[in-house]
């Protein structure tokens, strides 16, 4: 009986094939593209760095002579003063706005988009620059009933100073953007929460300070840490209304000296250094507050196990 050789046996291969073929054997390509890239960028930023470094026009001597003059130093205590109120008074005023938007009140929910379509349209520095001449349109401020007897007034420029204009600008302006910041928040809790806070007989404030805003901050706070980065910037506009901060600061110097660049240097590196910082700070706070959905992360997968596990034990049986 002769042996019969079938047309589709796989051909045999040598050993030496079958080693190359083997997974075991596989390993990740050397990414020459990748590191030539890296190798490239670094040279041009290298060179970059080198050529700020000895060029002289930059005037290095000179930032270094003024970073920590008194008077820098004190334009940079007035900006971070104007971000720190501004941001509360914002913050807090904004709230206010958002659940008055969120309202089912006509009245409050449209007083409340009117306020943040207002404030939101107009430029800031256009904002600005009409709190500090508030005094050409209402010369007296005054308070009283509205057709009726006046209770007190006082005289506009005593009221509106430099300091006045800047905190009133720079807070009624963030408010709006606050608002629609903390709206979006709010709404990003399932409405669920607060059919559950009132079938436990909650009032509406209370399920907002107890429930709702503590799960919402987990959206509010990233957004809101850009806007603080952008008002330590923003404060930079009050120096158009002789508000003597960190940029007014350094203009007044270089008015004096002619060291234009130097001086805007200056300002340029401590603007960036406060914005690290608060960038560094803004990522601590979002790991706190998404410490709950990583926990939640974390025993999603145990219970994914479980109802896998499940069918196929009573498959078995």
């Amino acid at each position: 009986m002769t042996d019969v050789k079938r047309d589709d046996a796989p051909p045999a291969t040598g050993g030496a094939d079958a080693a190359q073929r083997d997974v075991a054997n596989a390993h990740t390509p050397f990414p020459k593209g990748r590191v030539a890239a890296w190798i490239v960028t670094l040279l041009i930023a290298a060179y970059f760095a080198w050529s700020i470094a000895h060029n002289e026009n930059f005037g290095w001597h000179v930032v270094a002579q003024y970073f920590f003059d008194p008077v820098v130093i004190d334009g940079l205590y007035v900006s971070l003063g104007l971000t720190v109120v501004a941001m509360i008074l914002g913050s807090v005023l904004g709230l206010l706005l958002a659940i008055a938007r969120l309202s089912k009140d006509t009245l409050s929910s449209s007083l409340a988009s009117l306020y943040i379509w207002f404030f939101r349209g107009t430029p800031l520095l256009v904002q600005l620059i009409f709190w500090y001449n508030l005094s050409t349109l209402f010369p007296t401020l005054s308070i009283g009933i509205p057709f009726g007897p006046t209770f007190a007034s006082w005289d506009t420029n005593s009221v509106i100073s430099p300091m006045t204009a800047a905190i009133a600008g720079l807070a009624l302006n963030e408010a709006a953007y606050m608002a629609e910041i903390i709206r979006g928040g709010l709404l990003s809790v399932d409405r669920g929460q607060f059919e559950t806070a009132e079938a436990f007989g909650m009032t509406r404030i209370r399920a907002l300070r107890r429930i709702i805003i503590p799960q919402a901050m987990r959206s509010i706070v990233p957004p809101t840490g850009n806007q603080l980065i952008s008002m330590i910037k923003a404060t930079s506009l009050v120096s158009v209304i002789a508000m003597a901060d960190l940029l007014y600061s350094v203009q007044s110097i270089y008015n004096r000296t002619f060291e234009v660049i130097p001086m805007l240097l200056v300002a340029v590196i401590w603007y960036l250094l406060i914005t690290s910082v608060l960038n560094v700070g803004q990522g601590y706070i979002e790991r706190h507050y998404s410490r709950a959905e990583r926990r939640s992360g974390a025993t999603k997968p145990a219970k994914d196990t479980e109802q896998v596990l499940v069918p196929a034990q009573e498959a078995g049986q």
